[in-house]
């Protein structure tokens, strides 16, 4: 090639195959149609067509289509015997096809060789006894032709291979096709006794087929006989839904109800809950149809009942699905079985010692133990409850007030106090609490106790002296008794605590005391100690209030003076609004009792309240832009006084300014309406 360049058109290998693939979608003009005279020229046809085949064969032995098409033509000529012979010897080459057969006994069968069509499916089902296609055949012509007995005897020595279930199916269908019930009920036990011993086909359907075959031909005993052998036969450990069902619809069929109703209980009470739902729906229509209020709640109880196993089955600690299940049990279920619910609920212990963990578990405790003192009326098994809930407490690292106060309070509803003082005593011994101290103060209080309350006061303020509610309830209940020094001196051991957690309570309640036993000299020392540690506004204008109510003569003037001291007091304090309001109640005080000469001055000690504006900054220092807020400038301040008289003259020039602007616009309004 003198050109080696690649050509301009370049044709590639799909390209290629595209276009042999069109190519072979061409129509080929069909072969010219040949017109056969005389027997020479069809002798001369033959001829050159079987040597076609005979060599296609020779070439390609294996292909059965070839002898089958070889076969054929010979049958489309009525040359049977060359046929048969070509068939013979494709089964010396492959006896193993099925097509092959078929068709051979097919070519008999069509040219009503009824004998060899036999010899052929007796050689098949004798070379290849697990085609069940050849049985099926072969029953099927002796039944054509009308040889029952002969295709019961096929039937049977297939039945002696121990076939699918299909067959077996066919073999009873037959027999029923010629109203033969017992035969047919034969097969069924042969098919039945082959489940049992061979274990064929251990399925639940077979069984039920069988009886619905018994039911069906008004074989009402031997129908039930059925379910209750295969009852029998597949027991508690391979209990099947299926089963049941069909048995108790029989039964409903026959109008057994109680039959019916004992059959699906003694089933949902063996079979696996997720594996019974069927069964369940039914029981429930059933119970719709034919059974009164109380059957259809035991149907709704039940299925409720396997909602919360499958619940608490995902996840034991699941405590709020074991609530629900034990007030459905409850309500429900007889002594034992609530007994049951609980002690699986509570050995679900909690993995982890806290006590966030532990709150929803110990309601179970405490509803156990409810339970058996109010419904079982078992005050023994209560109390064992009670201890066991106890002793299972990590006390060390946490307790639970309610069990205790619970536990005691049952003991005395059972007439037996001592023990409940030393369940008390040991849980306040073992892990000291708030709650504890004044559940078990509360009882010996309603029991008239003093000396014991007093005692447990002392020992819970020794536990907790910071907390001034127990300081306070102490004082009252000596002042209750009539000793006031005891409460008196209580008040001032409880103030004289370094730390207390509500402080401004406790120096209320001392102060209230105080003006019950109508000390009042006392009462103002008090406020006087108290002025000294704070100097809140709501201290001063309470101290007032008390001088006003203290009822005599100077009261008006102890109070005025209160406000004086007050106001000089707060004039450095940093929050103007504590200023701004006891200036108010100063000024409530005088609307209500002062002079004008009073009123006057407290007029002029009110402050003027301006709109200011100041910068904000974000966390990280950047600006967050501006905010208005309102501050107060009062006129006794020195160091605003500047401020006051530019704020002073800025209102005037502002004045100024809109009556100048006021002054320009009216002229131009009189030139408008004169013209």
């Amino acid at each position: 090639v003198k050109n080696k360049a690649p050509a301009e058109v370049q044709i590639t290998a799909e390209q290629l195959l595209r276009e042999a693939k069109e190519r072979e979608l061409e129509l080929l003009p069909p072969p010219p149609q040949q017109k056969i005279t005389d027997v020479e020229e069809l002798n001369d046809y033959k001829l050159r067509k079987r040597k076609t085949f005979e060599d296609n064969i020779r070439k390609n032995r294996t292909v059965i289509s070839n002898w089958i098409k070889y076969a054929q033509w010979e049958e489309s000529l009525k040359e049977i015997q060359r046929a048969r012979s070509i068939y013979e010897r494709a089964l010396d080459v492959d006896y193993r096809n099925v097509t092959l057969w078929l068709k051979y006994a097919e070519m008999e069968m069509k040219n009503r060789q009824v004998n060899h069509a036999r010899n052929i499916w007796d050689r098949a089902i004798t070379t290849l006894p697990r085609v069940n296609q050849f049985w099926y055949k072969y029953t099927y012509m002796e039944e054509m032709l009308g040889n029952v007995a002969g295709s019961r005897q096929v039937f049977e020595r297939w039945m002696e291979w121990q076939p699918e279930e299909q067959a077996w199916h066919s073999y009873i269908n037959f027999e029923l096709r010629y109203k033969e019930v017992d035969r047919a009920r034969t097969i069924y036990e042969r098919y039945i006794l082959f489940t049992l011993l061979v274990i064929v086909h251990p399925d639940v359907k077979n069984w039920i087929k069988y009886a619905r075959f018994e039911e069906k031909h008004c074989y009402f005993a031997h129908a039930r006989k059925v379910y209750e052998r295969a009852v029998e036969f597949f027991g508690e450990d391979h209990m099947d839904e299926h089963l049941y069902v069909a048995f108790a619809k029989f039964e409903e069929n026959q109008k057994e109800f109680e039959r019916v109703r004992v059959i699906y209980k003694y089933a949902l009470d063996r079979i696996p809950k997720q594996d019974a739902q069927n069964l369940f729906k039914n029981y429930t229509i059933f119970e719709k149809k034919f059974g009164d209020r109380r059957g259809i709640e035991d149907i709704i109880v039940s299925k409720r009942r396997f909602q919360y196993e499958e619940e608490v089955k995902a996840n034991p600690h699941n405590y709020d699905a074991w609530f629900d299940y034990l007030r459905l049990v409850e309500s429900d279920a007889d002594a034992e079985t609530v007994r049951e619910v609980y002690e699986r609920a509570i050995a679900n212990v909690p993995p982890i010692q806290e006590k966030r963990h532990w709150k929803r578990y110990i309601y179970l405790w405490i509803n156990y133990a409810l339970y058996e003192e109010l419904e079982a009326k078992a005050s023994k098994r209560t109390r064992q409850v009670y201890q066991a809930c106890i002793e299972l407490i990590p006390h060390k690292k946490f307790t639970f007030a309610k069990i205790w106060l619970l536990y005691a309070q049952f003991e005395i509803r059972q007439k037996n106090l001592p023990l409940a003082r030393r369940a008390l005593g040991t849980s306040i011994g073992k892990c000291p609490k708030n709650k504890l101290f004044k559940g078990y103060i509360e009882l010996e209080l309603q029991l008239r106790e003093f000396d014991r309350c007093r005692k447990l006061y002392e020992k819970f303020l020794e536990f907790a002296p910071e907390n001034c509610t127990s300081w306070i309830k102490f004082a009252e209940l000596e002042t209750i008794l009539g000793d006031i020094d005891r409460a008196r001196a209580i008040y001032e051991l409880a103030i004289g605590q370094p730390r207390l957690d509500m402080p401004e309570v406790l120096w209320k309640s001392y102060i209230d005391f105080e003006i019950e036993q109508e000390e009042y000299e006392k009462t103002r020392n008090l406020y006087r100690r108290l002025l000294q540690r704070t100097q809140h506004v709501k201290v001063w204008i309470s101290f007032a209030q008390f001088e006003l109510s203290a009822g005599r003569e100077e009261s008006l003037s102890r109070c005025r003076q209160i406000y004086e001291e007050a106001n000089k007091a707060m004039r450095n304090c940093e929050e103007k609004e504590e200023r701004v309001m006891l200036l108010e109640s100063w000024k409530n005080f005088e609307e209500e009792f002062g002079t004008d000469t009073t009123k006057e001055r407290i007029e002029k000690l009110m402050p003027e309240k301006i709109k200011k504006r100041r910068k904000l900054q974000a966390e990280d220092g950047s600006d967050a832009g501006w905010e208005e807020y309102y501050d107060y400038i009062f006129p006794e301040d020195t160091a605003n006084q500047p401020n006051l008289k530019l704020l002073a003259m800025a209102k005037l020039w502002k004045k100024q300014q809109q009556e100048s602007e006021a002054a320009e616009i009216d002229p131009d309004k009189d030139i408008d309406e004169s013209q």
